[in-house]
């Protein structure tokens, strides 16, 4: 019996009650609008799984009914009914947000599939977004994702820090996910509601940077033929967000600080400093120290953005948390796509649980989104997963796993004696701690433990002596 509910929005009598009856009988709950006007009262007290519409109806059409289901109420996947005369209109509807549309008259069988498949995709969307909630707070906070004690640590010092005016350096690996913490703190802190203003300092020449950082007045320059307001005075009464910020040259550096110590700004070619209430959020890759200590940045900068410092830990050392971001990964795929959720293959988390992944967070999900792109049915396989992962050549910092004690002979090995003696050796030199091994051999606990049980591996106890 199909549970799902349906809103079949119909000006015609005839074809309205003859669709709803028939989606009746194959067990959906169904109500009936004769107009939009009436739809959106149901959708105001109810909530449908699926809108089935016309195109072609007085007052309001489907097309703006589509745009108020999709805009007020996105927990609803919209069908669309027309005429073969107006096809181009249901394209152009799709592109619009609708799941699909059928054309008049349609057979029995494609109604109740088409609206049975957009029934699925709903409840699975409902499905994600109670998951969701019941994670927000425990597993996710604004966009962080979790459950590592090191990444549970981050979220925990973004919480605390998100409602003050402080400033916060962002340290950490290309990919860890940088950015994601800076709106974390943005859209927790009472500067919500104005814009995150954002700027990669390396993605831009420092013959450049300062014009767009302070912007300029006009005539400052040969092509100034107007003023320009600059990324920090935008950021007024919000968040200014400094990615990268050890790339920025000695001479701009010099004029950042001032804005953290004055709050003050000066456009290019600009004769007068004005206030601005900007809070700033600054993120690197490099070891700021040593940099100071190069003379490459200045330590008096480094004070000011150093105030609370967060640490963002590489993936590799937080493995426990990529099946978390893989369901996390595939249901936000699924729902910009408006597709049902792909699975993973046990074999294919075995495979991501055992990469290095030296591009971290987002490597991990655009090897994802791409596998759920490649896939053919509802489930990644390995064979899907892109080929730099499924060569599992690099292991933590890049490098290979190294051994002392075996050597490639010349004729070629067999493979699985190969992993068999790294195990091995690993597990010696860990003292027999799995948790141990597994760090130096880039495995997760449980890959590990699955190939100690996989081949047999255990450890020798000594014989006792024998009495004489």
């Amino acid at each position: 019996m199909n549970r799902a509910s349906v809103l079949v929005v119909e000006d015609n009598d005839l074809e309205r009650n003859i669709t709803a009856e028939t989606l009746r009988e194959e067990g959906f709950a169904v109500e009936e609008a004769a107009i939009g006007k009436r739809a959106l009262e149901f959708l105001q007290s109810s909530r449908f799984d699926v809108v089935l519409t016309d195109l072609m109806m007085p007052g309001m059409s489907g097309e703006e009914l589509l745009a108020e289901v999709r805009n007020k109420y996105p927990g609803s996947q919209v069908v669309v009914l027309t005429a073969h005369g107006t096809i181009d209109s249901a394209v152009k509807a799709m592109k619009n947000g609708a799941f699909y549309y059928l054309t008049k008259p349609t057979d029995r069988e494609t109604l109740v599939m088409t609206v049975g498949k957009a029934g699925e995709v709903a409840n699975l969307q409902q499905e994600n977004l109670l998951l969701r909630t019941r994670l927000e707070g425990k597993f996710e906070v604004a966009g962080v994702i979790g459950q590592h004690p090191s990444i549970q640590e981050v979220i925990r010092i973004v919480r605390k820090v998100a409602p003050s005016n402080s400033t916060v350096l962002i340290q950490g690996e290309s990919g860890t996910g940088k950015e994601v913490i800076a709106r974390a703190i943005h859209r927790l802190s009472p500067r919500a509601p104005r814009p995150f203003v954002a700027i990669n300092c390396s993605a831009i020449p420092d013959a450049l940077i300062e014009n767009e950082l302070f912007g300029h007045e006009r005539g400052a320059f040969t092509g100034a033929t107007e003023r320009k307001v600059g990324l920090i005075e935008n950021a007024d009464k919000s968040t200014l967000f400094l990615d990268e910020i050890g790339d920025l040259g000695i001479g701009v550096q010099a004029k950042i600080l001032r804005v953290l110590q004055e709050r003050e700004v000066r456009r290019v070619g600009g004769n007068e400093s004005f206030h601005v209430d900007v809070r700033v959020l600054a993120a690197t890759n490099h070891n700021l120290a040593e940099e100071v200590a190069e003379e490459r940045f200045r330590e008096d900068l480094y004070y000011r953005v150093n105030v609370v410092t967060i640490t963002l830990p590489p993936l590799r050392d937080r493995r426990s948390d990529i099946p978390l971001l893989v369901d996390h990964t595939l249901a936000r795929f699924a729902r910009n796509s408006g597709s049902t959720p792909k699975e993973i293959g046990r074999e294919a988390m075995e495979v991501l649980l055992d990469f290095s992944w030296p591009g971290n967070v987002r490597q991990l999900e655009s090897a994802i989104e791409r596998a759920s792109l490649l896939c053919e049915g509802d489930k990644i396989l390995a064979r899907d997963l892109p080929e730099e992962v499924l060569s599992r050549k690099t292991h933590a910092r890049g490098e290979r796993v190294r051994s002392d004690r075996f050597e490639l002979p010349s004729e070629g090995i067999n493979f699985e004696n190969f992993e068999r003696a790294l195990i091995l050796q690993a597990m010696e030199r860990a003292d027999w701690v799995i948790a141990k091994a597994a760090k130096m051999l880039g495995m997760s606990y449980r890959t590990l433990q699955y190939r100690l049980d996989k081949f047999a591996i255990k450890r020798l106890e000594p014989k006792p002596p024998t009495s004489s």
